[in-house]
């Protein structure tokens, strides 16, 4: 973890200090950062895929509900990444269109989860 933040304070400190000189500079060390920030936190994607394994095999039939789970976290951390990386830019309308788009996948995603659960309720 320390690791991380050391990493994106020091691309904030050099975007600070590039921007005084070219603004758009700044954004490609910022982008630059974020990058990294990124590989970083692939490294511990193994043990969670190893996490979620496990927890497959203890589900069996239910397992299908944590890819779905997954997919709706995968799109929330792409959306947020890419609607901070455009707000940084300066481009708010632009951040918040991702957002959106990324509220209404998770929408689609979720319906199946939505559909058992009327049919778990109608059962009843």
């Amino acid at each position: 973890m320390l690791k991380a933040a050391m990493t994106g304070v020091m691309a904030a400190f050099l975007a600070m200090l590039v921007k005084k000189e070219k603004a758009e500079i700044g954004f490609f060390v910022i982008l630059g950062g974020c990058i990294l920030l990124f590989t970083l936190s692939v490294d511990r994607l193994s043990e969670i895929v190893a996490a979620i394994r496990r927890l497959e095999e203890y589900l069996g039939d239910g397992s299908m509900y944590i890819g779905i789970l997954l997919k709706m976290a995968g799109i929330t951390y792409a959306a947020e990444f890419g609607a901070n990386l455009c707000r940084d830019a300066g481009y708010g309308s632009v951040a918040a269109q991702i957002e959106f788009y990324g509220k209404l996948m998770l929408l689609a995603v979720s319906i199946p989860i939505l559909m058992t659960l009327i049919e778990t309720i109608e059962k009843i």
